[in-house]
């Protein structure tokens, strides 16, 4: 009798362990043979395991999420024309022009990644995708090609909304990034390496993770803060260079996050990728799509994460929660009653341990909203109401408007006047309406050569610069600096301020 129930349960051991069971309770069943000594309720516990265990399994069946997204991750071509000769300093032409060869244009040529968002071509993309590109063409998964225009992009998250002129497009549904568990399978889907298509397969390693590689942006200059907003998921789906801009999708088929970095030593996938979450997606890219640029909200703090050393520091019991090291005078915070020396503990009662978990909760609101800020002060809790400021300070939200606030038309320099003035570089003021250029005193005829210390090569360079300040943090970053000279050969310099 014995060796037939022995038979009987080693049958039932094979076939848990084939669905799916885990070893452990397998075991769990022979354990309670021996405590009871009786076979039939050690076969009825085995059975009952059998008959729950798909209900409680994990599903890994991976192809109807990849399915439902591989037709709406679309294959991104950046074009941009650079010159392979180094110009000439801005001021060369007073020692007299040096005869350098005409300077070469020749085409660069990028790759990334794409995700279709709406069905009449909206796109969602990483900024560094499209970065000064002269022409962007986008690939669908049917090989169907279409050029594709700038909406907007905020390049302190990295993301950018473009779109093509079609209709009846395959789409990705938003999911909810906050309901991502450690763990957790996503799939990573785009085009790596230039093969396009492609998904690959990993878990949540870890959530609210900040590099700072956003803030390195070479276009940055070291006097303006580093606004980034990095709370990064960190997964070990394979990701490689062309990943970028692709979907991070959950089991589901929904959108979770936009895949945007790889931590290597090599330029290639070594085990960990990073992917902005949708939540902030969701953000930046509906004020990019509404007001032309992302409405930041600013708290009007500086913080740190409290580790060890900064615990024994300030002397601070308790390593939860995120420290306020300085207020910014006349700024949300300081308005509100919070001081330097604060712990804040919870946005809008969620828990904040780490920076990157305070910006990325603080990111999900707009100038003008009205937030609950919980912090600890001298071991005692206490709870802010905190009106959220825009990048001047004000609580209204911004409409983007480029270049258009200037009131001036641009063109190129064509290379005789650029010989006949000794320059190698710079656009001329061709026309001039109302507007910002017309107040500072410029006239027609004038032509630029460098705006904040930035050289100007083309139309788009300058609505670069203006599109950069206009993005900035505050009221002393908001200004343009402008140097130049007029045909005669008169060295001007211009000032505007885009506050007013």
């Amino acid at each position: 009798m014995k060796n037939s129930v022995k038979i009987t349960l080693a049958v039932l051991a094979v076939a848990v362990l084939s669905a799916g069971v885990s070893y452990v309770t397998v075991s769990n069943v022979f354990k309670a043979q021996q405590v009871s000594g009786s076979a039939d309720s050690s076969y009825q516990q085995a059975v009952r395991y059998v008959n729950l265990q798909d209900r409680s399994g994990v599903e890994t069946d991976f192809t109807l999420a990849a399915e439902q997204s591989v037709h709406a991750v679309v294959h991104i071509t950046s074009k941009s024309m650079r010159t392979t000769s180094q110009p000439m300093d801005i001021f060369e032409y007073f020692f007299g022009y040096r005869g350098q060869a005409p300077q070469q244009q020749q085409p660069q040529v990028g790759y990334g990644s794409g995700v279709i968002i709406t069905p009449d071509g909206y796109i969602i993309t990483n900024n560094h995708v499209i970065d000064g590109a002269d022409e962007i063409a986008v690939t669908l998964n049917d090989k169907t090609e279409y050029s594709a225009k700038v909406i907007g992009t905020d390049p302190n998250t990295d993301l950018a909304l473009i779109k093509v002129e079609a209709k009846d497009l395959p789409s990705i549904p938003f999911g909810n990034s906050d309901e991502l568990k450690i763990g957790e399978w996503v799939l990573a889907v785009g085009n790596p390496m230039n093969l396009t298509s492609t998904v690959t397969a990993g878990i949540v390693s870890a959530k609210a993770r900040n590099l700072g590689i956003i803030g390195s942006n070479r276009r940055r200059s070291p006097n303006q803060p580093n606004l980034s907003i990095e709370s990064f998921i960190q997964t070990d789906a394979a990701v490689n260079p062309g990943n970028s801009g692709g979907a991070l999708v959950n089991l589901n088929g929904e959108l979770v996050g936009i895949n945007t970095a790889i931590m290597s030593q090599t330029g290639s996938f070594t085990g960990y990728s990073f992917a902005v979450p949708v939540n902030i997606v969701a953000r930046v890219i509906g004020d990019i799509k509404e007001f032309g640029s992302f409405q930041r909200p600013f708290l009007g703090v500086s913080i740190r994460n409290i580790d060890a050393n900064l615990s024994k520091e300030k002397n601070i019991p308790v390593q939860d929660g995120v420290y306020v090291d300085a207020v910014e005078d006349m700024g949300a915070a300081m308005e509100a009653g919070i001081k330097a020396g604060d712990i804040i503990l919870e946005i809008e009662d969620v828990r904040v341990n780490e920076s990157a978990q305070l910006q990325e909760q603080v990111s999900r609101y707009r100038p003008g909203d009205k937030i609950e800020v919980k912090v600890k002060r001298d071991s005692k809790t206490r709870t802010f109401d905190v009106t959220l400021r825009n990048r001047q300070g004000g609580t209204d939200t911004l409409k983007n408007q480029g270049t258009e606030v200037l009131g001036a038309a641009f063109s190129p320099l064509a290379d005789d006047q650029k010989r006949q003035l000794n320059i190698s570089y710079g656009v001329q003021v061709s026309g001039l309406t109302d507007g910002k250029c017309k107040d500072a005193g410029i006239r027609k005829g004038f032509i630029i050569l460098k705006i904040n210390d930035q050289r100007v090569n083309s139309a788009e360079d300058i609505e670069a610069i203006v599109k950069q300040v206009q993005t900035g943090s505050g009221v002393v970053d908001r200004g343009l600096f402008i140097v130049g000279m007029y045909p005669n050969g008169k060295v001007s310099y211009y000032a505007i301020d885009l506050n007013a």
